[in-house]
């Protein structure tokens, strides 16, 4: 088992590497999930906008 973690002296690169595919791997399944973020409350803000403009101004009549 030793053996297998030394890598045959390669353990630095190997496993410095194995932690940076893994660290990639987790960034390009969290990316979507923040950008869906990003887009919702940009739609949120844009709707609210909308709605605002869209309201006749305190204390005048239609």
């Amino acid at each position: 088992m030793t053996e297998f973690i030394a890598m045959g002296g390669y353990a630095f690169y190997v496993w410095t590497s194995v932690a940076v595919f893994f660290g990639v791997l987790a960034a390009e399944a969290l990316a979507p999930l923040a950008q869906r973020r990003r887009v919702l409350s940009e739609i949120r803000g844009r709707l609210q906008r909308r709605a605002a403009r869209a309201q006749p101004p305190r204390g005048e009549a239609p």
